[in-house]
């Protein structure tokens, strides 16, 4: 068995293309830090590697096989959902706004209770290091608003012509899909191949997403990376979401 790679300052990830996991015990576990190093998070992203640990734990750096996607054109838009839109379209106090708040969008993502997990993964250093990305033009949230109050959203980072999927959380009934639907939309239209979902759920598979190879998966993101920009096309409100109708 190989050692998990253990990064300090200035080192470099193994390149999960590459590189077999570590240990067959913990599969995805690629590398261990003791904190997120600036420019760090930026790296892992181009990678295929994610952080995801919790308080009290290093920092543990991931890279699943099978990894979760989902393609634009395979998102389920279930009748529910469209009746959600049409009302949310058609009601003048309701609101997309992109990037307009990302830490209230993040802070509600790391307090929403969350059925059968205790806690969040979400952790203050967490919070500050994709805050950072964000400020860099990497990083984005979408909130769904209701007479101007937050009542869903997510946020997501964004390098070349890949979308990465981190959180989402509702307030309220559909408000997270609506998120996620005005996101799917604005990629199937900036020609985004797919969204990293990251981890395999029933709930992601019943929206659409399904699981590809790390292999398929890493080769894609590299593709992506090369294809096109796309932070500087973050601005769009509700109307997107008309797509669905």
């Amino acid at each position: 068995m190989r050692q998990i790679h253990w990064l300090g300052l200035g080192e470099a990830f193994p390149n999960p293309l590459y590189t077999p996991d570590p240990d067959p015990s913990v599969p995805g576990l690629i590398a261990v830090s003791e904190k997120i190093y600036p420019g760090q998070l930026a790296a892992a992203y181009q990678l295929g590697i994610f952080p995801w640990y919790s308080d009290n734990q290093p920092v543990l750096w991931w890279s699943p096989d099978p990894r979760m996607i989902l393609k634009p054109h395979n998102f389920k838009c279930s009748d529910s959902l469209k009746k959600t839109i049409r009302h949310f379209c058609n009601e003048p106090s309701s609101q997309v706004q992109v990037d307009a708040d990302f830490g209230a969008v993040v802070r509600a993502c790391a307090t929403s209770k969350r059925k059968n997990q205790d806690g969040t993964w979400i952790t203050h250093e967490i919070m500050d290091a994709y805050t950072q990305l964000h400020d860099q033009g990497h990083a984005h949230s979408i909130a769904i608003l209701e007479q101007n109050q937050l009542v869903g959203g997510l946020y997501c980072v964004s390098f070349g012509g890949m979308v990465f999927g981190e959180s989402m959380f509702s307030r309220q009934t559909n408000a997270s899909k609506l998120a996620l639907a005005a996101l799917v939309a604005w990629c199937g239209q900036h020609q985004v191949a797919m969204i990293d979902c990251q981890q395999e759920t029933a709930h992601l598979s019943s929206l659409g997403a399904t699981p590809i190879s790390r292999q398929e998966f890493l080769e894609q993101l590299q593709t992506s990376l090369n294809q096109t920009n796309i932070e500087i096309c973050w601005d769009f409100e509700k109307d997107i979401l008309k797509h669905w109708l």
